[in-house]
């Protein structure tokens, strides 16, 4: 990694940090140059914009998400189930962290960065989910009369539910009150949820105790 690159690097990851603690709105280039002990002069030489930073923060994240994916859903030393476990995790792990508040951030005031994150969630499913629950069917650990386009779609559909304020500030209030509790154990519910009805009773038993 040359010196540029690594300073880049290391602007993303503190815009990061700070867009994560603060929100999108309420984080100034100021604060992150702060962070950094840099001017905003010397911050501006390589984010011209806080929503330039914005999208190369989402952007690192998208590809953290899928290299660590891809690494599970290629070795082919994993049982089916830990893959599935695993795999889920990773994504939960990644998206658990950003509050709702960002996620507010992100749909009124950079739609363009709300609407890449939610088209990767749905290829991501479709690309990496559809490919691990077909081998799970070809083992015979996913029941086989099921659509996997189907599961595919409500997982997708779920994740993005999940992560859309505007979605969750439909439903009454004593709803939204069971739903205040930790980002991760949101996505861990949604996950057994599904998953625990797309496997064979052999498959769920493994799964349970992975």
């Amino acid at each position: 990694m040359t010196q540029k690159s690594n300073q880049e690097a290391k602007i993303i990851d503190a815009a990061y940090e700070l867009f994560l603690e603060k929100g999108y709105r309420h984080t100034t280039v100021d604060d992150i140059a702060q962070a950094l002990g840099m001017s905003k002069k010397t911050l501006y030489k390589f984010f011209p914009s806080k929503s330039e930073l914005l999208s190369a923060a989402f952007e690192k994240l998208k590809l953290r998400m899928t290299a660590k994916v891809e690494a599970i859903l290629d070795n082919r030393y994993i049982p089916f189930h830990l893959k599935l476990k695993s795999s889920l995790s990773v994504v939960a792990n990644y998206l658990a962290p950003i509050n709702p508040e960002l996620f507010e951030d992100l749909r009124e005031h950079a739609p363009e960065v709300w609407e890449d994150l939610m088209e990767y969630i749905n290829e991501s499913a479709f690309m990496r989910f559809q490919r691990l629950i077909q081998e799970g069917r070809d083992q015979g650990l996913v029941k086989s009369n099921l659509n996997v386009g189907l599961v595919v779609m409500m997982y997708a559909s779920a994740v993005r539910s999940l992560l859309d304020p505007e979605f969750r500030a439909g439903f009454p209030e004593s709803i939204q009150k069971d739903m205040r509790i930790p980002a991760a154990d949101i996505f861990d519910q949604a996950i057994t949820i599904i998953y625990n009805g797309i496997m064979t009773d052999e498959a769920r038993a493994e799964f349970e105790n992975a």
